[in-house]
């Protein structure tokens, strides 16, 4: 395969810009809720700050997989949308509203045992009984998080994504109002805290879930208001399944990764633990723009394999990648040069601050991989492909990340740098494994993944061929 076959178009880039930017918005949006949750609890002691990190860390432990499974989504609507098959989309609208409420009930009762695990896992004391309260706090909040994504998902592979943009905005108003009242103790109420941020985060995802309903219902409507009778077919969701738990499993790896990080920062201390959450939170939030360029390549890529144009979806895929590189490169040098300044944002508290301080940097350096590689995971879902890129996440992470970290960490002696030295280190890896997979997946035949009435099939511009018996790899 020529490399030219990937250069983008002027139309390319416009196409990204238009889907991208409110992607990218919403991602945002998203991730300045956690940032203000952060930043109110920063503000009381250094236990509630390393609880919010700890609680945060269970609560998407135990609810990463059910997202990345419903993000499924992504390929099936938006292929069905390119392909002009009006009834797929519904289908899959619908049964990604049965897996959001399934997903739900296993989530919250996952969340219960969560002081047990911290005391398993060797967490600070101090903070083990705030951070179980926290994700008990979050459990009422479990279902409209999931039924959120699948509302998401779906709008969002339809290119319609204002409904979105509206709800995101509101909503952090609301969180923030919230926040206020409970954290700190306003208008009569007792101050809770680090669990008065998570009680205020549950109310706020009830918020978003029902206003974004209504705010979509005319677009949402024609796809809800009668269930289909394929929906509950069981083979149909096993083929679903067969598209999304590789994502499920690929996102739950990435984070898990984090997760584990964020667990050996508490064996090194609560100071360690609080640092850890300033830089964290401050890498979340550069890296919800490469997130959002995923987003929207996915659906770029799936619309041109459902419309049967595997030349736009190679020009989609270069334009995707060159943007998010860009984008990262510069966040990077922002990291580099202003790590102090940073850090004084989230808290006044000097030792927290300054082991903030030392971890951004690093958080610079792997800015760039860590947007090359969301971006280039989002890319291989828009034409299905996810169970590799769920084997190389795996290697990257957990073979080369963890060890080198822990071996840095403990063994040589580098503390929370070490950590986050390793995290670089298993980010450049996934990153460069994801390249060579687009690659050689790219020079192939690209195909429409279709979840039917029980059957999988790959819809291409010669026809469609059933492959029941391969999934979506």
């Amino acid at each position: 395969m020529n490399p030219s076959s990937f250069l983008p178009r002027k139309e390319d880039f416009n196409d990204l810009v238009l889907l991208a930017v409110p992607v990218v918005t919403v991602q945002l949006g998203l991730v300045t809720m956690g940032i203000a949750d952060t930043v109110m609890v920063g503000r009381t002691s250094p236990p509630d700050l390393a609880a919010v990190s700890l609680g945060n860390l269970y609560f998407f432990i135990v609810t990463t997989f059910g997202m990345g499974l419903l993000m499924s989504l992504d390929p099936l609507v938006s292929q069905a949308v390119g392909a002009g098959d009006r009834g797929a989309v519904t289908r899959n609208v619908q049964r990604g509203l049965v897996l959001a409420a399934g997903l739900a009930v296993v989530s919250s009762l996952l969340l219960l045992p969560a002081g047990w695990v911290f005391h398993l896992l060797r967490q600070p004391e101090d903070v083990v009984p705030i951070a179980r309260s926290y994700a008990w706090a979050a459990i009422p909040g479990v279902l409209p998080f999931f039924l959120f994504v699948v509302f998401r998902q779906s709008l969002q592979a339809m290119g319609r994504l204002r409904p979105i943009v509206m709800t995101i905005v509101v909503a952090n108003g609301v969180n923030l109002l919230l926040n206020w009242v409970l954290i700190y103790g306003n208008l009569g109420v007792p101050p809770l805290g680090a669990v008065g941020s998570s009680l205020a985060t549950s109310f706020s995802r009830w918020f978003m879930a029902a206003v974004l309903l209504a705010g979509a219902w005319p677009l949402l409507r024609a796809h809800l208001r009668r269930v289909e009778t394929e929906v509950f077919r069981r083979r149909a969701y096993a083929r679903m399944l067969s598209v999304g738990a590789p994502i499920g499993i690929h996102f739950q790896m990435e984070f898990g990764a984090f997760a584990f990080t964020g667990l050996m920062m508490g064996w090194l201390g609560t100071t360690a633990m609080a640092g850890h959450q300033v830089a964290l939170n401050l890498a979340a939030t550069a890296f919800m723009v490469p997130v959002g360029i995923s987003g929207a390549a996915a659906v770029l890529v799936g619309r041109a394999v459902g419309e049967g144009d595997p030349a736009r979806a190679r020009r989609a895929a270069g334009a995707s990648l060159f943007t998010g590189l860009a984008v990262m490169g510069t966040t990077a040098l922002v990291f580099l040069g202003l790590p102090g300044l940073l850090a004084r944002v989230y808290t006044n508290e000097p030792t927290v601050m300054a082991l903030a301080a030392a971890l951004i940097p690093i958080a610079g350096l792997f800015q760039v991989s860590d947007g090359l590689q969301v971006v280039a995971a989002g890319v291989l879902r828009g034409v299905g492909d996810t169970r590799l890129p769920m084997v190389l996440n795996v290697v990257g992470f957990w073979g080369v990340g963890i060890p080198v970290g822990a071996l840095l960490a403990f063994q040589l002696g580098r503390g929370a740098q070490g950590l986050w030295w390793g995290l670089a280190a298993g980010l450049a890896v996934v990153a460069a494994l994801l390249l060579v997979r687009i690659w050689f997946r790219f020079s192939s035949s690209l195909e429409r993944v279709e979840v039917g009435g029980g059957h999988l099939t790959r819809v291409g511009t010669q026809g469609v061929k059933d492959v029941s018996a391969e999934g979506a790899g």
